[in-house]
């Protein structure tokens, strides 16, 4: 009977091990397990220096003004942060307002299909995902529209899961992803029936030069929808808190700066385009997007003595464990940010591409 007990004791032990290393957390059956936590593209050694690395660039704060070293600034900060959105979060790195009765993921996948539903595309459109990440919205909106999706993102890690998620979910015949910068694509004119980003170019040091790439990649007549990233009417320069919670968005998400909501139609009018619609999708009766991140701190607690006990193992990389940190102290900042009214990441701009060539405006 004792020896029963201890076996029975035992096997408990081993099945909650198990359970806790290999499966807690996992945000998606297709997603990330905690054992394969890694740095990207980035070696295991050079993960931590890579990390202090990233942060070393906001001590240099006129070298975010500069264009050339932004793209191999965000490259890194992919490599860091993948696995763990994919882990905790899931495969659309994104927000979307709560709707009650939904779970996060029948919300999410909701807000995706909203974007495409405004480019009003038919089956067989060509579109693309501007800054695709390992493409949740592709997918999603791939099967929602039956278009199909060419993703882009620059970093190469992405991609390789992209791809392989995209094969998983068998949709690789119509999902396309390409590893590039989205200030320099690789597309030929007019080539797209419609775009769309999801919460992507604010990583670019300047809007301006993304809308008009992505205005070149667009066929006359076709529409861009945009979910930005923005400071609203709330937000004062002048109040150090608000400061500091927009600093702290920017450092922990790799921003070269947040834009004004102010900015993003004057900039999408003039590299050409037709303001068709704008609106901030945060706002009521829209239920707050923030809410996710409330309620995940338990769990972020639950899963930092995980990533900690790995990365002591040598399973994971030691910089693993201060990326995971990096992420929860954005968390909060994003909160605040939410709960004040000061930001929002999702100032939808629906745009479209005029039918003549005479489409530039100065304004």
């Amino acid at each position: 009977m004792e020896f029963f007990t201890i076996f029975c004791t035992a096997a408990l032990l081993a099945g909650g091990l198990y359970w806790f290393v290999c499966v807690l957390g996992s945000a998606e059956r297709k997603g990330k397990y905690a054992v394969q936590l890694s740095g990207g593209s980035i070696a295991k050694e050079n993960v931590q220096d890579n990390y202090k690395q990233y942060w070393s660039f906001f001590r240099r704060p006129k070298e975010i003004e500069t264009v050339e070293n932004v793209p191999a600034f965000v490259d890194t900060f992919y490599n860091l942060v993948t696995d763990i959105y994919e882990w905790g979060w899931g495969q659309s790195f994104h927000f979307s307002p709560s709707i009650p009765g939904k779970s996060h993921r029948e919300a999410t996948r909701i807000h995706e299909e909203m974007a495409v539903d405004l480019l009003n595309v038919k089956p067989g459109a060509r579109i693309l995902d501007a800054g695709c990440g390992v493409g949740g919205p592709m997918r999603a909106i791939a099967a929602h529209s039956g278009a199909n999706v060419v993703g882009i993102t620059i970093n190469e890690y992405q991609v390789n899961r992209a791809r392989t998620h995209n094969k998983k979910a068998g949709l690789d015949k119509q999902c396309e992803v390409v590893c590039g910068n989205f200030l320099q694509m690789p597309f030929t004119d007019n080539s797209f029936d419609g775009v769309y980003s999801i919460e992507a170019t604010c990583h670019a040091p300047k809007l301006e030069e993304v809308y008009s790439e992505i205005y070149r990649v667009l066929k006359p007549g076709s529409l861009y929808v945009s979910y930005e990233w923005v400071t609203t009417e709330l937000y004062s320069g002048e109040d150090p808190e608000h400061v500091e919670v927009i600093q702290g968005i920017e450092r922990g998400d790799a921003l070269p700066g947040l834009r004004s909501y102010k900015d993003i139609a004057k900039v999408a009018k003039k590299v050409g385009f037709e303001v068709v619609k704008e609106t901030d999708l945060a706002k009521p009766p829209s239920n707050p997007w923030w809410t996710r991140l409330k309620m995940g701190r338990i769990a972020y607690w639950r899963n930092h003595i995980l990533v900690t006990v790995l990365a002591w193992l040598g399973i994971a990389p030691k910089g693993v464990v201060d990326v995971h940190e990096m992420l929860f102290v954005t968390a909060d900042y994003l909160t605040r940010g939410g709960e004040s009214g000061i930001f929002t990441p999702m100032h939808m701009i629906l745009c479209r591409k005029p039918e003549s060539k005479s489409g530039l405006n100065s304004d």
